[in-house]
């Protein structure tokens, strides 16, 4: 009698979920030694950390966007597009909620995938902390279809300032929260309107676009060294943000912000990015351990604490460090969960000894656009970290993305898209203006 085939299913198509579905199915997918689905509720995969280039129109998801199913069948492993809404573990079975069409018709009905190990990997969304109107008036730029709506609220903008003059020809973007997103978004706005001068834009400048960032906090970049957030503060200043120090957000209505004392921050578009949480149905899932922000409590193998045949990776993991610090939500984190992840589940399957995971700190970069790039390697290290900045810490920003591709496309795969990359640098416009 044939034994059936482990069932390994990934909830969540992001820098680690589609990573580690990737090495499972190269590795156990191909010789028919598993069974790896991997479950995602949009169809294509774009890199988290440049979903703000998407915003401004730098980068194109038509050209860098990945197809799942595509990816799936080159890479042995099965595709399923859903959105987990809750999970059996008596069953052993992840609960998909129903499909519906734009007009809100449904399609699908709910489905069950059932699992001998499961993985979530289902990332994070913005936090807006229940502060009143945000919902209502803000972006959160933690998706391609948020990435998409301010786009279109951009270039409409710029479309009624290069066809109608008056009194109100400017955009004005305010932005909360001064972390990665928002600083490399504030900086990213201004490379952009330079670049659409090229195109047809000759009436919109940077005059035109008034950027303020704004941080609750003293600094901007909190989570990182001062050294870093002091020259990336400085750099934004250079190039005409304006940035708000130790301002709290009470509110967002249709004319703005408002701010703790009582002022009025106005805006046309308004982002919120000021922090992260896990979906809220992912609290105290089918009796799971989860923190506050809903992130999953795990063991030192990646495991969940109530069931070794779950583990969590990624921004949706609360991994506690041997000194007693958490693991920040970054794709580098992601990266190594993946890869000690992967490991584990194939220790699994053989009845060999776990991996413990270790997290690697090796450095924060922060992309000023064109402008500048700032950070530091290596920064937890006991020698201590070394800043480096432009030229150099914009090559090392973009290895950081061809390394996320070469582990999902392989080497031979990441240098032909790089080739493809250069050439359309010649071939197609600088700017997506659609």
């Amino acid at each position: 009698m044939q034994t059936q085939k482990p069932r390994i299913v990934v909830v969540g198509g992001g820098a680690g979920g589609l990573e580690l579905a990737t090495k499972l199915g190269n590795k156990l997918g191909r010789k028919n030694k598993a069974e790896i689905t991997l479950i995602d509720r949009n169809t294509t995969h774009l890199w988290k950390p440049l979903l703000h280039e998407i915003a401004v129109g730098t980068m194109d998801e038509d050209v860098d966007a990945v197809s799942y199913r595509g990816h799936a069948n080159a890479h042995h492993f099965f595709f399923r597009v859903g959105t987990m809404v809750d999970l059996d573990r008596e069953k052993r079975e992840v609960v998909l909620a129903p499909m519906q069409d734009e007009e809100g018709v449904e399609f699908l009905p709910s489905t069950r995938i059932p699992y001998d190990y499961l993985v979530i990997a289902l990332g994070s969304i913005s936090n807006d902390f229940n502060t009143a109107g945000v919902k209502d008036h803000c972006l959160f730029l933690d998706s391609p279809t948020q990435a998409h709506k301010f786009h279109t609220r951009l270039l409409n903008k710029f479309l009624r300032i290069q066809r109608v003059t008056g009194e109100d020809d400017n955009v004005r973007i305010a932005i909360v929260g001064a972390g990665a997103t928002g600083v490399e978004l504030s900086a990213e706005l201004h490379h952009a309107v330079h670049e659409i001068h090229n195109y047809g834009f000759n009436a919109v400048s940077n005059e035109h676009l008034h950027v303020t960032l704004i941080e609750a906090g003293p600094r901007i970049l909190p989570a990182l060294p001062e050294r870093i957030s002091g020259a990336a503060h400085s750099e934004l200043v250079k190039i005409g943000v304006d940035v708000k120090l130790n301002t709290m957000i009470t509110s967002a209505s249709s004319e703005g912000l408002h701010t703790k004392d009582g002022q009025l921050i106005a805006a046309d578009i308004m982002v919120w990015a000021a922090g992260i949480k896990v979906p809220e149905f992912m609290a105290n899932i089918a009796g799971l351990e989860t923190n506050r922000i809903n992130q999953l409590h795990v063991n030192e193998f990646l495991q969940t604490t109530r069931d070794a045949n779950i583990f969590a990776i990624g921004d949706c993991a609360q991994f506690t460090n041997p000194d007693g610090s958490r693991v920040p939500p970054r794709a580098q984190s992601a990266h190594q969960m993946a890869s000690t992840c992967y490991k584990n589940i194939i220790a699994l399957l053989n009845n060999k000894p776990l991996q413990a995971y270790k997290y690697t700190d090796h450095g924060s970069l922060i992309s000023l656009a064109s402008y500048s790039t700032v950070g530091n390697l290596m920064g937890n290290l006991s020698k201590g970290s070394m800043f480096i900045e432009g030229r150099l810490a914009r090559v090392v920003y973009i290895s950081l993305y061809r390394m996320h591709q070469i582990a999902i496309h392989g080497l031979i795969r990441t240098g032909l898209i790089m080739l493809g990359g250069r050439l359309n640098r010649w071939l197609r416009p600088r700017l997506k203006l659609h």
